[in-house]
């Protein structure tokens, strides 16, 4: 059996503008410990990131508990947002409808063509390993999503609020077994969209 454990990133600092260098914020560093405490007797093999730095930095000290060095991969980034891409009403809209984004963003139909790409590969590459996998909130959602119809626009806006976040998955080659919640963290959402004052 293959595991991967997907880490959604610690809580992010909103005020930064840029999403690809965001950092993480003050609590999300204090929440990092959280990470390692719940993956302290996992024997992790292999540690694959977002090369976001904020999903980057959520699993570092992880991987380095680990004696793992953190391979990134592109298509694992979280979807690119346009203008007021953030707000409830868009959420539900792209849920509604994968093919669907506001103007300058991605649908979710791409977030999961690459992101299943990548998980794919990663099985067909490490098949019974323990791999630790730095993600995001919409990206993780997509891959939970593919491997389970019943996984819907509901449990992404519980995930929301989760930050740090850890999902096991298990695989029987490329075969999806199951999954389970290992780590909830909740911290409140905040768009960095200017106009979303929800």
């Amino acid at each position: 059996m293959t595991e991967i454990y997907f880490v959604r990133h610690a809580q992010p600092d909103y005020s930064w503008e840029n999403d690809r260098t965001r950092p993480l914020s003050r609590e999300g560093y204090d929440d990092i410990q959280k990470v390692c405490n719940i993956l302290s007797d996992v024997k992790l093999d292999i540690a694959i990131s977002s090369p976001y730095k904020r999903s980057i930095d959520t699993i570092a000290k992880c991987a380095e508990m680990h004696n793992l060095k953190i391979k990134t991969d592109e298509r694992l980034c979280e979807r690119k947002k346009g203008a007021n891409g953030n707000v409830y009403g868009m959420f539900q809209k792209r849920w509604a409808d994968f093919s669907f984004s506001e103007p300058g963003g991605e649908c979710l139909a791409l977030v999961q063509k690459r992101n299943i790409e990548a998980v794919l590969d990663i099985l067909n590459n490490y098949e019974n390993k323990k791999i630790l996998v730095g993600t995001h909130g919409t990206a993780l959602s997509t891959i939970l999503n593919y491997f389970d119809s019943t996984y819907k626009c509901d449990g992404f806006l519980r995930m929301i609020d989760f930050m740090p976040y850890i999902v096991r998955m298990i695989f029987d080659g490329a075969k999806y077994i199951s999954h389970r919640e290992i780590l909830i963290v909740k911290k409140q959402y905040k768009s960095t969209n200017r106009a979303d004052k929800q």
